[in-house]
């Protein structure tokens, strides 16, 4: 006899629940047929088989299709660990910080007055900085303001989708993207993506095979490739989502105003509900905790109602500094310094590693650049070679988003890089390619 109860296909999944809370049903548990359930509850198949989707859609059960429904794990999220003291980094995707402004002063010259509860989620200040940030890209937007683009990321798509819809995004991806994705109970409709993005064709086979609701994408500097849409892909990306207009469309324009590449937008006109964001946390600093989002205006009504006053709302002394910074030419001409020597440095190691005969995908902007290598094995093999020899970079399995069929490759972050570190890092790479037989 079953230790499950309920009459009703919610009182049984409350009962199943309750089991699992307590520690008696744990991951993989398998749960009882359904015709085996409803005979022991006396109650109809359909009753069963109702509970079972409640628990599915809630996450807190797995459709196995004839293998049954099994209680679900703890989704185990990769992570970047911390690198060793000893290896040069060209792995943590992160700015130079030498390149970001100093903010000890910020607090004593800003003109912050204290914040209570009651006023507005967004500061004067931020508002006004905030939506130049986009002038020209898009018009009619309504602008938020959330805790960086991650957050911006989460908060959008919960504010549309419900557990077990299917979100398209770009395979590799961002790993704070995959994680959002899983955490929340959406499938992933991974999307391949070539020198220019992500590409028109594999987007309308989300869209029309898998059915997903909502698509997120990197307009430029994606990570990990530091690929950028060209005007022509960003095109033939409207043409398609233009046939689903009811589809969420957020293009997560993480590296904003230190990114060299032109914005083109890829949502269409006819896109119902849609949000372009843009994170502080590349030209300010990621301890800044910031993103600015324009948005529909029924998007950003959910968003600001999150957000509000007296709930999560972004601390205002964080909104104004952002501000004060922003608005203070001599950051702005620190940004486009760093602007200029982040793509400095990226073309240095491009052709550093040309000289060696390496090629890397595309025209890379931003932090990043990836490397296409044949196989899982070659992968591993690179990585563990290059840390031997105290060079750290990452692997494609952090970025993959069907685990099973993965493009196997490396990411290298050029933020830090000069040009003797470039040199010695691409010969150290072709070495390991040459005793691999790797060709190049």
């Amino acid at each position: 006899m079953s230790a499950i109860s309920g009459t009703t296909a919610n009182a049984i999944a409350e009962s199943i629940r309750d089991l699992v809370l307590r520690g008696d049903f744990e991951p993989g548990f398998v749960l009882p047929p359904i015709r085996v359930l409803a005979s022991d509850l006396d109650v109809n198949r359909n009753t069963v088989a109702a509970a079972y989707r409640q628990l599915v859609a809630a996450g807190v059960a797995e459709g196995q299709g004839r293998l049954g429904t099994t209680i679900a794990k703890i989704p185990e999220l990769d992570t970047e660990y911390p690198l060793e003291p000893s290896l040069v980094d060209l792995a943590s995707g992160n700015p130079d910080p030498d390149l970001l402004p100093d903010l000890r002063q910020v607090l004593n010259r800003m003109d912050y007055r204290p914040v209570l509860y009651g006023a507005s989620p967004i500061s004067a200040g931020l508002l006004k900085v905030g939506s130049a940030m986009f002038e020209g890209d898009v018009s009619g937007a309504e602008i938020a303001v959330t805790h960086g683009a991650v957050d911006a990321v989460e908060r959008v798509l919960n504010s549309c989708l419900t557990r077990g819809d299917a979100v398209a995004i770009e395979d590799p991806c961002f790993l704070s993207s995959i994680g959002t994705v899983r955490l929340n109970g959406y499938r992933r409709a991974p999307v391949p993506l070539d020198e220019h993005g992500m590409t028109a064709e594999g987007l309308r086979v989300a869209l029309a095979e898998r059915r997903a609701r909502a698509v997120i994408l990197t307009p430029r500097a994606h990570n990990p490739t530091g690929a950028s849409l060209t005007a022509a892909r960003a095109a033939e990306l409207r043409e398609v989502l233009a046939d689903y207009p009811e589809v969420l469309v957020i293009e997560d324009d993480y590296l904003s105003i230190v990114s060299s590449s032109r914005y083109h937008r890829a949502t269409p006109d006819s896109t119902k509900h849609w949000a372009l964001i843009r994170s502080l946390a590349k030209p300010l600093g990621p301890d800044l905790r910031l993103a600015v989002v324009a948005s529909d205006a029924q998007t950003a009504q959910i968003l600001g109602a999150r957000l509000r006053a007296g709930k999560t709302w972004v601390s205002h002394v964080l909104q104004d500094a952002a501000a004060y910074l922003l608005a203070d030419p001599e950051v702005l001409a620190g940004v486009e310094r760093a602007r200029r020597a982040y793509a400095k440095r990226s073309a240095m190691l491009v052709k550093a590693l040309a000289v060696e005969g390496i090629t890397v995908a595309g025209k890379p902007d931003g932090l990043n650049m990836w490397i296409d290598l044949p196989n899982a094995e070659s992968v591993d093999e690179v990585v563990t070679r290059l840390a031997r020899a105290n060079w750290a970079v990452q692997s494609s399995q952090l970025f993959a988003v069907d685990p099973y069929r993965p493009r196997h490759g490396i990411r290298v972050t050029s933020a830090t890089i000069d040009r003797q570190l470039a040199e010695q890092f691409a010969a150290k790479l072709a070495e390991i390619f040459e005793a691999l037989g790797i060709s190049r």
